[in-house]
């Protein structure tokens, strides 16, 4: 290298340095993908944002993937356990995706799609072919005796059937 060479790599070094901050890495520390949505703790302010994000995908997906409406139906939106299922694929998606990715994530994507399949079907099941009947939500309400319920968690219950006491908890 002669020293013609040596002042143009160390002008354009210098000129990559200039621009340089030390406190940025050039990467960002914001998640890879999109947001995350955790429907049991969702705003009512972030709830049309999320809900929109997430019809447009699936729209977008069942066409891609030509999802039959037996498995993926027009009331989706409905059915809680597909709209989990459809919010974590949506999720990975975006993860899978994202720019930042090294190339993996759009088989990982298909890996999971694949296995998200017969979940999909089940969280369904096709009871609205007929038109929309919303499944009976389970509930707590009066479900659990509370004076059982505290005299159940006083115990560790790791010795079924008996009571060990302190002196034979210690020889074990």
């Amino acid at each position: 290298m002669n020293s013609r060479d040596r002042e143009d790599v160390e002008a354009l070094l210098a000129q990559e340095l200039a621009g340089l901050d030390p406190l940025n890495r050039y990467g960002s520390s914001a998640p890879i993908g999109g947001i995350v949505t955790s429907w049991r703790e969702l705003a009512d302010e972030d709830a049309s944002e999320r809900w929109e994000a997430l019809r447009e995908w699936v729209e977008w997906m069942t066409v891609r993937y030509n999802v039959p409406v037996s498995v993926i139906p027009a009331c989706w939106w409905k059915h809680d356990r597909l709209v989990e299922e459809l919010s974590a694929l949506h999720s990975a998606h975006l993860a899978a995706f994202d720019p930042s990715d090294a190339g993996f994530g759009p088989i990982g994507w298909h890996e999971r799609l694949a296995i998200a399949w017969p979940r999909l079907s089940h969280a369904y099941g096709g009871g609205c072919s007929t038109g929309h009947r919303p499944t009976k939500p389970r509930t707590w309400d009066a479900a659990t005796d509370e004076t059982e319920w505290t005299a159940w968690t006083s115990q560790a219950h790791a010795y079924p059937g008996t009571t060990p006491s302190p002196d034979e908890r210690k020889k074990e």
